[in-house]
């Protein structure tokens, strides 16, 4: 560790508004940073707009907030007002949290990368969209001083698709999630027959071939409910309800487009099985959140699944005919769904916020030293 107390700039957009996996990962960082008594180093986050007070108390006094005003926090923001005020601030390194970093950064800087799927599958986006992130990313990742991910699937696609030396990508897995509540025991029989969703409704997470899995399953599970609670991205567009109609299941499929801490605690709390069929993913944090309230996770079958849960979830192809026996299963065979719950702390046993935030502290320590 460097002696030198740095004056660490950090990227922090995605903590506003309502965050996401990458806002919830930055957040869980600078918690462990902030709350280290030792912790050396002054911290400046740059955002768009002025940050909420629950999460200024969170982080507490020895994080200073710089407001780099402006009506969006997308790539003007970044490549504009960002370097600006870190040049400042005179900041000696700066955390770019979100894939990106501005193609003239004042400082050096390590970026965090979690997938690269607009590299492997350019046919999930938009023809500018993608361009814009294949540009910016594979900039951000040649000029950075370190790059970080998530898992030893998204390094080999990031040395593969940019062409990131390996030797020059760290892996900082995200934690386990803390629940928002003091948890009590598990407790099968106050669980009700209910199959939850949480994440942003991508194409590649197979929505559709959800629900309809879980119209057979409904079929034999008497008072089995799907919640999908998750903004709408999919291209093109799709509607829960209408499609959970067309199913025959209409009364027991509810779409939210975002629930907060909170509500999201309570609905892992409910259900006791999670759902999360998705193609590509960095890490995939929700199922790890699910089988840290107890709840058994349903995932496709997938490298980066298996890297991540092992045996701590039931795989599945993206069929109907595979995804509703799977979920049948796991909400009427108590053994079977605890069996995943039981293989699940052992699997998060592997997982700490500690041990990934002193990762990215050492990167940044060496960026900053270097300058």
């Amino acid at each position: 560790m460097t002696e030198r107390a740095l004056h660490i700039g950090v990227d922090g957009r995605e903590l506003l508004g309502q965050p996401t996996g990458v806002g919830r990962y930055l957040r869980e960082i600078l918690r462990e940073w902030t709350g280290d008594a030792a912790w050396p180093h002054r911290l400046s986050i740059v955002v768009p707009a002025p940050p909420p007070d629950d999460l200024a108390a969170a982080l507490g006094p020895r994080t200073s907030w710089i407001v780099a005003a402006s009506p969006t926090s997308g790539t003007l923001w970044e490549q504009w007002h960002l370097p600006r005020a870190l040049r400042r601030a005179r900041t000696d390194v700066l955390l770019a949290s979100a894939y990106t970093a501005p193609v003239f950064c004042p400082c050096p800087f390590v970026v965090v990368i979690y997938d690269v799927s607009y590299f492997a599958h350019p046919e999930w986006f938009g023809a500018r969209e993608g361009l814009r992130r294949r540009w910016l990313t594979r900039a951000a990742a040649r000029r950075a001083s370190a790059v970080a991910t998530i898992s030893a699937f998204s390094a080999a696609e990031i040395e593969r698709w940019i062409g990131v030396p390996a030797a020059q990508i760290l892996l900082a897995p995200p934690g386990v999630p803390v629940p928002a509540a003091p948890r009590a025991p598990a407790d099968a029989g106050t669980r009700e027959p209910l199959v939850l969703f949480v994440g942003s409704l991508f194409t590649r997470r197979h929505i559709p071939d959800l629900i309809s899995g879980f119209a057979r399953a409904a079929a034999h599970v008497p008072g089995a409910r799907l919640v999908l609670a998750g903004d709408n991205r999919t291209s093109p567009r799709i509607d829960p309800h209408t499609l959970a109609g067309a199913a025959g299941v209409g009364e027991r499929v509810d779409w939210r487009a975002y629930v907060d801490d909170g509500e999201r605690d309570r609905l892992y709390r409910s259900a006791r099985v999670f759902a999360f069929l998705s193609d590509y993913e960095g890490f995939a944090m929700t199922p790890m959140e699910a089988l840290a309230h107890g709840v058994a996770p349903v995932l496709l079958d997938t490298a980066v699944a298996r890297e991540v849960y092992g045996d701590a979830a039931r795989y599945v192809s993206a069929e109907p005919a595979s995804i509703g026996p799977a979920l049948t299963s796991l909400l009427t065979d108590e053994p079977a769904r605890q069996a995943i719950v039981d293989a699940g702390r052992a699997r998060l046993a592997q997982f700490s916020w500690t041990r990934s935030s002193a990762v990215l502290r050492a990167a940044l320590e060496r960026a900053g030293t270097r300058r």
